[in-house]
């Protein structure tokens, strides 16, 4: 017999949970359909953890402030910890770029998110130190941080499931049918029949929209996470990028998290850590932070994982074009994390009043790409 469900959420990472969670607050039946052993096994629990206003589109900006003033709620909301630490980011910016960048400073702030601009002098005197040359000056976002993904993923889905939804691991879906205004889903040897499909599959998003028929741009890019040996007194430090270079780093405990990068890998599923992309990684942040010269890699402790990558490097979210019951949410090329809790409650409104009630997000629809009404995201990582 053919179980049936109200909506099947696929993918059991962080967006899928926030979805998956809302749903079922809502009064529907959901099933999330997870393919790994775990939830949160891809890429939201193999993410650098940051959270950040500091976009320049602002649908970006506005699913970044929805989303970060959940986690901060959330011991009082859910009595749960999100992991979430203001440590804030900041972008040491070149003076080519300057201009550019400060007028996303002024998308952000329109939208009453805090970000503060200084001079290269005020950076040095608060910040790490760094090589000032070519800087044209940075900004400072206090309100950004860090947050722990699967302490987040894993309380919206005991939330979900306190509203009955159901959670299934090692479910793989391998096929997908329209059937009647739902559709028909395929999960190993057992059918399941949903009235809606929210596609949180991440990197694999693309692969899930082609077994439904349903073009869904969206390609995985391997990003690795490099990580120094600890050291007892090492300072708290925002998430800092050089935006000329695009790397970044931050601490983590007592050591520090870094990584760049690679611009002329192809889009895939390469797998392992691309040793040989260390030394221009390694380039890039001693010419910026030459105090990275005295510390030590622990290959141990290094990971990687994967963006899922759109065109435009914006999230594809929202019902797809001609098909209401199918509702995107990936393609977030990096974001996924720091948007998921408003991701939530878009998808929810989606499906419950055709419209999301909170953010406009008519910007990620799937029909800009036929349109030619795509706008690139430039703050990518």
């Amino acid at each position: 017999m053919t179980e049936q469900v109200d909506v099947a959420v696929i993918g059991g990472g962080i967006v899928g949970a926030a979805c998956a969670f809302r749903l079922a607050e809502a009064g529907r039946s959901v099933a999330v359909l997870e393919r790994e052993e775990s939830p949160a096994m891809g890429s939201t629990g193999l993410s650098a953890a940051g959270v950040r206003v500091q976009f320049v589109e602002p649908v970006n900006v506005a699913l970044s402030l929805a989303s970060i003033r959940q986690y901060a709620r959330f011991p009082e909301s859910y009595g749960a910890d999100s992991g979430y630490r203001p440590v804030g980011y900041l972008f040491l910016v070149p003076e080519g770029a300057w201009e550019a960048h400060l007028e996303g400073v002024q998308v952000q702030r329109d939208l009453d998110a805090p970000v503060e601009i200084l001079s290269i002098d005020e950076a040095l005197a608060r910040f790490l130190p760094f090589d000032p040359v070519g800087l044209a000056g940075a900004t400072f976002g206090p309100m950004d941080g860090v947050v722990d993904p699967n302490a987040v993923t894993m309380t919206y889905l005991g939330l979900a499931k306190d509203h009955g939804a159901t959670v299934r691991v090692r479910s793989e879906v391998t096929g997908i049918a329209p059937d009647g205004d739902g559709w028909d889903l395929a999960v190993g040897d057992d059918r399941l029949r949903a009235g809606a499909v929210v596609n949180a599959a991440g990197c694999w998003a693309g692969g899930i929209g082609r077994l439904a028929g349903i073009e869904t741009p969206v390609t995985p890019a391997r990003r690795m996470i490099f990580l120094t040996g600890p050291r007892p007194d090492r300072p708290t430090t925002p998430l800092t990028v050089d935006a000329d270079t695009g790397f970044y780093y931050r601490s983590e405990g007592d050591r520090v998290l870094f990584g760049r990068s690679n611009p002329d890998e192809a889009p895939g599923f390469a797998t392992g850590i691309d040793w040989d992309w260390l030394e221009p990684t390694m380039e890039a942040a001693m010419a910026r932070f030459p105090w990275f010269a005295d510390e030590e890699l622990d290959r141990r402790a290094c990971w990687y994982g994967y963006y899922e990558m759109t065109p435009d490097h914006n999230a594809i979210l929202g019902a797809a074009g001609g098909s209401p019951t199918w509702i995107h949410a990936a393609g977030f090329s990096g974001h996924g994390v720091q948007h998921a809790a408003a991701v939530g409650e878009v998808v929810r409104d989606e499906l419950l009043h055709g419209r999301s009630r909170s953010i406009d997000i008519d910007p990620l629809r799937d029909d800009r790409f036929a349109g030619g009404h795509r706008r690139n995201e430039r703050h990518i990582i």
